[in-house]
């Protein structure tokens, strides 16, 4: 469990980090080569299966450096105490799983963020903002990025237990020690209580993450604070 917190948070921060900062480049240079190459970039993120990736990244991998980076440890470090080192292996390990496992949701949250960006773009307030002279970037980081983060960070709740789902297959490519292909296994082994307890924790992950994003929603968008407030 502790395997797949790590490599679940892992993805969740490298979706955002990589999908909020692209989707807002590609509104705001629309039609120029960097939109087109980035938006052709999601549509094959999205539409490239998982396991295929996987494969691909491992061959490239064994290719260019001689190690297929299976599992998220090398031999001598699996059963190895925790150090410094074997941190390092670990973050090593990690680039494949997080790239293949993160790169679909991430393709989908640039085309959600770049299709809300140009929705508040050309709102009344940045024009206003723009008229009286504010600088681009404060406009930008004040205005359309606030608003449009709204729809992104509403989709926490089912992103959260959606990253631990969804690695099942991607987990058992790279043979990875984590909870997917041990749910698998359970459900194959008729284990009913286990994966009674495993579809429990996704029910809690996903009531957390709703929790989280309802907080966040409230703190971005003032107008949710003062509905809130009138009920």
């Amino acid at each position: 469990m502790g395997l797949t917190l790590v490599v679940s948070l892992v993805t969740m921060v490298f979706q955002y980090l990589v999908a909020i900062p692209v989707g807002i480049y590609t509104a705001v240079k629309q039609y120029s080569p960097g939109d087109y190459f980035f938006s052709g970039l999601s549509f094959i993120g999205m539409a490239t299966p998982n396991f295929l990736l996987a494969i691909i990244l491992m061959f490239l991998s064994y290719t260019w450096f001689g190690d297929p980076l299976l599992g998220l440890f090398s031999n001598e470090y699996v059963n190895a105490p925790w150090s410094m080192d074997k941190v390092i292996d670990l973050a090593k390990h990690l680039v494949i799983p997080v790239i293949v496992i993160g790169l679909a949701s991430t393709a989908d949250l640039i085309r959600v963020m770049r299709g809300q960006m140009l929705d508040e773009l050309n709102k009344p307030n940045v024009v206003t903002a723009r008229a009286k002279g504010v600088s681009e970037t404060k406009i930008l980081l004040k205005y359309p990025t606030r608003a449009a983060l709204n729809p992104i960070v509403s989709t926490f709740g089912w992103s959260l237990s959606s990253v631990f789902t969804g690695s099942t297959i991607t987990a058992i490519v790279l043979n990875l020690p984590i909870q997917g292909p041990v749910m698998y296994n359970a459900l194959l082994g008729q284990d009913m209580y286990l994966a009674g307890s495993w579809l429990l924790f996704m029910a809690l992950l996903t009531v957390l993450g709703t929790l989280i994003s309802d907080i966040l929603l409230a703190w971005l968008d003032p107008k949710i604070r003062t509905e809130f407030r009138g009920n």
